[in-house]
């Protein structure tokens, strides 16, 4: 165990020593999908709005791009919570460019951040 929590430290260590210089954006584009009757929605949230799905309440802190390259990625910070439970089913940053370095984990919804949206 002590072994996989060193490789995964010397993975990490590169992706944090290279950050990039980030601007702020007006709000963000997310894909969702529904596992069950596989219909997939893009919705575009503004900063501390929220927006219903289902069983679930997906909320944007806020969505950050590379300076000088708002098309290069997106960074964003979402809440997400369902109906019936106390703890929120994700909270933490979504990277558009790796989905599944932190991704969501539920039974029936997938979501993702598409983009920023800087105008």
């Amino acid at each position: 165990m002590k072994r996989l929590a060193a490789i995964v430290l010397a993975l990490a260590v590169p992706m944090f020593a290279t950050a990039e210089e980030v601007s702020p954006a007006d709000g963000v584009v997310i894909r969702t999908l529904d596992k069950m009757n596989g219909s997939v929605r893009d919705i575009e949230l503004a900063s501390r709005e929220a927006v219903t799905i289902g069983r679930m309440q997906v909320t944007l802190g806020e969505c950050r791009f590379p300076v000088g390259n708002p098309a290069g990625d997106a960074y964003a910070f979402l809440t997400i919570t369902e109906d019936g439970r106390d703890s929120p089913v994700f909270i933490g940053w979504m990277i558009a460019s790796s989905p599944a370095l932190s991704a969501m984990d539920h039974p029936r919804y997938d979501v993702w951040v598409l983009r920023c949206i800087t105008e």
